[in-house]
């Protein structure tokens, strides 16, 4: 005779593998949770990033921030243009989908609402602005770690990171010189200040949150 299931006990028992299911799939995940301000870091898939990693020593070629929207995280980056991009597909355009997450070191006390909101109006005077692939140091077009940069100096007084003249950098591979060459036909402004990526990553200002 077949015996009545104790479904109480096998409720109990189900409720329980799935608790630790769950559990394991969100440790594998991280424990991340997104927040307004946070700086993302990645080895973009664009063309020009093997150059950018040869000429500042770090992996690190392209950056943007996260913001929250109706609950949802965005990154605003300049890529093609200037753009809000869903942070799920910002992942997916590096390589083997890393990156790293830093903040603020004192972001609870920095970012106010009132200062989140003088960042986003710094963001969206930039909307829609082509990407600057000389690097100038101007607002007409603009490259990722720029607007970055320029979004923390402007809306809050803080500099992460030093801008530094574009002849610092190793240029001494014959493949970034033929990218300078190409991008430069005239002159090459070795004096032109750029904020790179990997001078923003290491900044003392910011601690490290997420990696992934």
């Amino acid at each position: 005779m077949y015996k009545t299931i104790n479904w109480k006990l096998f409720i109990l028992t189900f409720g329980f593998f799935f608790l630790v299911s769950f559990l394991n799939a969100q440790s594998s995940i991280g424990n991340y949770i997104p927040q307004n301000g946070d700086i993302i870091f990645h080895q973009s898939k664009s063309s020009q990033s093997p150059f950018i990693k040869l000429a500042t020593k770090s992996k690190y070629t392209h950056c943007g921030i996260i913001y929250i929207e109706n609950g949802k995280a965005f990154v605003l980056e300049a890529s093609r243009v200037v753009k809000k991009t869903a942070l799920e597909a910002w992942e997916n355009n590096g390589i083997d989908k890393k990156f790293v997450i830093k903040r603020l070191n004192n972001a609870a006390q920095v970012i106010t609402p009132t200062a989140l909101q003088k960042m986003k109006s710094v963001g969206k005077s930039f909307f829609g602005k082509l990407y600057d692939i000389t690097f100038e140091w101007s607002d007409d077009k603009i490259y990722c770690s720029e607007l970055v940069w320029k979004i923390y100096d402007r809306a809050l007084g803080i500099k992460i990171g030093e801008p530094q003249p574009l002849k610092s950098f190793d240029l001494s591979n014959i493949d970034v010189q033929r990218m300078l060459k190409k991008r430069y036909p005239v002159n090459i402004p070795y004096d032109e200040l750029v904020i790179s990526p990997s001078a923003m990553f290491d900044s003392k200002l910011l601690i490290k949150v997420s990696e992934h």
